[in-house]
This record gives structure tokens, sequence and C-alpha cells, in this order.
């Protein structure tokens, strides 16, 4: 239990909302960087907030700008630990260069160069992603027998130009994650890193209140076909749950946790399997059609050992019927909101 004081980027995102909380239930307290005052009501409105009443326990410091100089200077005083999950997402772009890859990079070297200013600072845990330990031919290549560790790197850096978002958002997790090596090597900062690298992240996502949006984010990989999408090219089988990824950056704060390390977050996955997932546990919502449970998502194989970030912080990845379960709950408790009854 700790009451040390938390700076969290990204809290209204998928992940960093989850990270927020359980930082929250685990004692510490938490100033969460926010674009706009807009993001603070729709966190505290949240159920899982409301029933953790933080009071005094949670503040918002508004960064409108994350790319500025120094943007983080004034959020960081008096802070202990720092969680950065915020992050550009994969998302369709005319300029991935300007709305990818210098995001990612300027965000999170410009995190770090504010950190070193603030004394208090004692760590700083980043979310990276498997993207920066698995090059793009081997998302997008052949199957091989490799097996990839969190401490894999990319070398040399990925350059444009790029085919399309994800190979873009790719590049960026790797160049953010090369850029962050380079930092601790030049700046020599007093406080040490941890990088999280989890894999395609599936669960509830509390922040999502219209089952419309249920798709939105890496939920759509896992929950797509559930819904009567088909997909013809196949993707890495690879995810985690997200209350185990945000566990994780929660207990990488530990002291007893050496620092300068990297954990990895995922577990096999076929992507497929949704779909008997669905069946067995919601029977009466595919009779239905809420479920349609009729569409399809292929899997490529790939081999990434998560297995020593069990062993170090004494946790186990929840499977993938415990990942699409969760999604397919919220769903249902959506659409029965949604009818009124």
């Amino acid at each position: 239990m700790s009451n040390q004081l938390i700076l969290l980027t990204g809290g209204s995102g998928h992940l960093g909302f989850r990270v927020l909380v359980t930082a929250l239930a685990a004692g510490y307290r938490v100033r969460a960087a926010i674009r706009n005052s807009s993001k603070a009501s729709t966190i505290l409105a949240a159920p899982s907030i409301q029933a953790l009443a933080p009071g005094k326990n949670l503040e918002f410091a508004v960064v409108e700008d994350i790319l500025a100089d120094g943007a983080y200077d004034e959020a960081l005083k008096d802070v202990t630990y720092v969680i950065h999950c915020a992050s550009p997402l994969a998302g369709q772009s005319d300029n991935y260069e300007r709305d990818h890859i210098q995001p990612a990079i300027k965000g999170t070297v410009g995190i770090l160069s504010s950190a070193k200013k603030i004394p208090s600072v004692k760590r700083v845990v980043i979310t990276s992603s498997i993207a920066g330990n698995v090059p793009w031919n081997e998302v997008n290549g052949e199957e091989s027998d490799r097996v990839y560790h969190a401490e894999d790197v990319i070398s040399p850096n990925p350059t444009g130009p790029y085919v399309n978002h994800f190979q873009a958002y790719s590049a960026s997790k790797a160049l953010a994650l090369n850029a962050t090596i380079e930092f601790v090597e030049k700046e020599k900062p007093s406080f040490d890193i941890i990088n999280v690298m989890p894999a395609f992240i599936i669960g509830q996502n509390e922040l999502v209140t219209d089952p419309k949006d249920i798709l939105s984010g890496t939920n759509g990989l896992a929950f797509g076909q559930v819904l009567g999408n088909k997909s013809d090219s196949p993707t890495i089988g690879t995810s985690v749950y997200l209350n185990d990824v945000a566990n994780v950056h929660v207990l990488a704060l530990d002291p007893k946790i050496k620092g300068n390390q990297n954990f990895a977050a995922s577990q096999a996955t076929v992507w497929g399997d949704a779909i008997d997932i669905v069946k067995k546990r919601f029977p009466a919502a595919v009779k239905d059609g809420r479920l349609p449970a009729d569409g399809s998502a292929l899997t490529k194989k790939i081999n990434y050992d998560a297995s020593r970030t069990e062993d170090v912080l004494g946790l186990k990845f929840q499977d993938y019927e415990t990942q699409v379960a969760s999604v397919a709950e919220h769903y249902l408790e959506l659409l029965e909101k949604a009818s009124g009854k």
C-alpha cells in the first residue's frame, strides 16, 4: 500500500483508465494528465471511480499539447512515479510521420525530459508494445520459429514509407522504445525506467457507453467476428487481458522490482476461438441474435515469451476466454440499457 503520487498520462483511454482504477485501488494518489477538462468529467462519472470514491487521491492536470517543450513540467511537481500510457493509436492518416511517428517519439522523450527536472521522480513506467520487439517483416511475413522477448530491440530503426496505418503504428512503438534507450544512455537520469510491452489488449472498456462503439480500439480484433465481421488477412496471435496489463504497470512501481527492464504482457491467442467462446458462455444471446457469432478472424502464429513477467511480478495472465467474455458481458449490458429494460 502506498500513498505516493503518480502522474498518469492517457487516463481516459482504454488501458490508461484501467491503470487509473488499479492504481487508486492499490492506495496510490494519482494526478491524471488530460487534454481538456471534459475528460475529467468522463472519468469521474465512470462506475469504477464512483465505487472507489477517491476524493483527494485523484486530481487532474490539463496538458493541452503533450508535444510542446516542457509540456509536463508543471504536472510533474511533487510526483514520485510516472505511468506514461498516452500514445497515438493505429488510425488512418494521410501523414504517418506527423500523426504517428513524431507524436510517439516526442511524447515519450518529452515526458522523460520533464521528469529529469523533477528530483522527486523515482521511476517512469512506459506503455510500449510488442511492436517494439517484433519487426514488421515478422508481423506481416511468413511464420517463423523464432521466440521473441521483451528485451529484443529492432535495429536499424524502421523508416517509411509505410504501407498502412498498422505498419506506421508498429514503427512508432519501435522508434519510441529506441528513443527511450538512447535517452537513458545520453541523459543518465536519476530515475529508472520500466517498459511494458503488451500484445493486443482485450477487455471491457468501461468508458464505452454506447453499444455502437464496442468495437473501438483493439477489442474489435476479438469481438468484430462475434458481431459478424469477416477478415481475410491474418493477425498475429497474441493478446492480453486489459486488467492484467494494467496490473503489470502498477506492480512495476514497487521499489522491490529492479528498474531499467522490460516486461512483456502477452499470451498465445487463436482469434477465431471467440466464436466458440460466446456460443459456450452466452448461448441465449447467440440464439436470439444479439451475438450473431457468424464472422471470422484469421490467426498468424507468433512466439512471444512473457513468462518472465509472470515469474517476477507473481501474476498469471488470464486466458482469451476471460478477455472475450468481459467484452461480451459489457456489450450485452449496454444493449439492455439502450433498450430501456
